[in-house]
């Protein structure tokens, strides 16, 4: 390994590039914005925003990855929710592009769109460090119309979720006589129908299919991307994704 760069034969691969932040600038812009996470039980967490400029509410939940992030907010069981991340640094490597793989699913990410409606952190990076990193965490919530929330103690909202079980919850952009917007319960909506799949796909697996090739049928409910990868690289088989309520009876 050495030798290849030593002779020039070995080529690293090419860094993406992400405009390098103003730390101090950003810290500024973030402090002219403050906002908060409301429990509808009562607990007010103080922070500022990062991500989109809208208030939103939804069910809070938290999530205890160390890293994963953009796997985490592509993740269709999180629709309609909150996304607490207790891990405290969150960030810090920024995104990845939305490239796709040779069966046309994008390669850093486990759905088609960030499914929470918001997120919160306890330290937002607004420097983002990776070779793959084409944005950053707020510039990709802006982008989905995703509001986020930093500076707020995601412990101690942990250990409420923990003892009583998720919570209903708004995040509120503005001073604290902001009012909080209508309290919103993903569980009273048909949340398969809106991450199900719309028309049916038929994927190939990577080493081709013959007629000895079994084919698997599979209703979508919320499927993460990795499961389609999963039959069609490991499993080697052909794969029909249908939607909830496609008729599979005939």
């Amino acid at each position: 390994h050495l030798a290849a760069m030593s002779t020039g034969a070995f080529a690293p691969p090419p860094l993406a590039t992400v405009p390098v932040a103003d730390e101090f600038a950003e810290w500024e812009a973030a402090a002219a914005k403050p906002a908060e996470l409301r429990l509808k039980s009562g607990e007010v967490f103080k922070g500022w925003n990062f991500g989109a400029q809208m208030s939103v509410s939804g069910e809070v939940v938290f999530a205890t990855g160390m890293v994963g992030y953009p796997e985490s907010l592509t993740d269709p069981s999180f629709a309609g929710q909150i996304l607490v991340m207790t891990y405290p640094l969150v960030g810090n490597y920024g995104v990845p592009d939305d490239s796709l793989d040779e069966h046309g699913l994008p390669q850093h990410f486990e759905g088609a769109k960030i499914y929470p409606v918001a997120v919160v952190v306890s330290e937002y990076s607004f420097t983002a460090s990776h070779y793959s990193a084409t944005r950053s965490l707020a510039q990709w919530l802006e982008q989905h119309n995703v509001p986020g929330i930093f500076g707020v103690d995601t412990r101690s909202i942990t250990k409420v979720l923990r003892e009583r079980g998720s919570a209903l919850g708004a995040l509120v952009l503005g001073p604290a006589n902001t009012p909080t917007p209508a309290w919103d319960d993903p569980n009273q909506r048909n949340l398969v129908a809106e991450v199900s799949i719309k028309e049916p796909k038929n994927y190939e697996p990577s080493g081709g299919s013959d007629d000895k090739t079994p084919l698997i049928l599979a209703v979508d409910c919320g499927m993460k991307y990795n499961i389609i990868r999963f039959f069609l690289k490991h499993l080697q088989v052909k794969l029909r994704v249908v939607p909830w309520d496609y008729d599979f009876s005939a």
